[in-house]
């Protein structure tokens, strides 16, 4: 790691930290003599000399910390080559933080780097205001983080056509901003939706998770309700369509690439043998998603609805 930008990471990382857990007091301790308080200050301390922290001082509001922080930004909206240098280091923290689980850690992190003109960072920072929004009872703050996550996947996808992580995330953030302009909207979006997840697929077909989410598409168009059939129709000359069997080929190709990879994935698969009428492999795969830690707000559906179906085939 660059020792410079090493420590600019850290001390982001630190500064957020105290800000999250003393956000509304009026008096807030952090290390922070020698702290740099505009980007000229960064660039001669981080870059000319060594840097250090000697002292305790008392900032006067939280405000004083978010100030601070947003000067830190500056400098890396800037784009100095040592902070270019330092892509591999910023997407293994983003990926150790997204690995973790830490929602709230991971989102504020890649904010940080919400100016850079790269595909890599853009695409995690989607990903991280996904989560965000979808860990959130918040309606509003989920619409809102929702189409701040489309916005990087918009500006990942400019910067890294030939990244599949790009295509991918720019399919399911497209659908999900959806929910919010109704279902005639969302229905004209599939074959755009489904072109990018193609691509992801092509461009890296050992990623499994751009396989389940085709197979998710496919399952959407088979299973869709009559009154949606209807929309379609009206919208497209040759609408959307797939079939059941189609779907669990993706699922079950997926599980191949990457066994238990994802419990939604072992969900679906139960799911499609439950419409199947195949009690048996229903079970047996229910059951597994069932099995499956919880650790993501998705483990917590995949949980929740295994049970349920479980129960509705006799299984306690």
């Amino acid at each position: 790691m660059d020792r410079p930008v090493g420590i600019l990471i850290r001390l982001c990382e630190r500064y957020l930290h105290h800000v999250r857990r003393f956000k509304g007091s009026q008096r807030l301790h952090v290390l922070h003599s020698k702290f740099p308080k505009t980007p000229s200050q960064c660039t001669n301390q981080l870059f000319g000399r060594r840097f250090a922290i000697s002292a305790v001082c008392l900032f006067s509001s939280v405000h004083a910390a978010t100030e601070t922080i947003k000067n830190v930004m500056a400098l890396a909206a800037e784009g100095t080559s040592e902070l270019t240098q330092s892509l591999q280091t910023i997407v293994k923290r983003a990926d150790e933080l997204y690995q973790e689980n830490d929602i709230d850690q991971l989102y504020s992190y890649m904010k940080l780097f919400a100016a850079s003109n790269e595909a890599e960072i853009q695409w995690r920072l989607a990903r991280s205001a996904c989560d965000k929004a979808k860990a959130t009872a918040d309606k509003a703050e989920r619409k809102n983080l929702m189409y701040e996550a489309f916005a990087a996947a918009e500006l990942a996808l400019k910067f890294g056509e030939a990244n599949f992580a790009c295509h991918k995330w720019y399919a399911i953030l497209l659908d999900y901003i959806g929910e919010y302009e109704g279902t005639k909207e969302r229905i004209a979006k599939a074959f755009k939706i489904k072109e990018h997840f193609q691509k992801a697929i092509e461009l890296n077909p050992k990623d499994a998770t751009s396989v389940h989410l085709l197979g998710y598409w496919c399952f959407v168009f088979a299973d869709m309700p009559w009154y949606q059939q209807k929309v379609a129709a009206v919208i497209f000359a040759t609408p959307p369509t797939s079939t059941y069997e189609e779907a669990l080929n993706f699922f079950l190709e997926a599980e191949k690439i990457d066994p238990g990879f994802y419990s939604t994935n072992l969900l679906m698969i139960g799911k499609i043998y439950h419409r199947m009428k195949n009690s048996d492999l229903a079970k047996q795969y229910l059951l597994k998603a069932r099995d499956s830690s919880v650790r993501t707000e998705d483990d917590k559906k995949a949980h929740k609805e295994a049970v349920e179906l479980l129960q509705s085939l006799g299984v306690k």
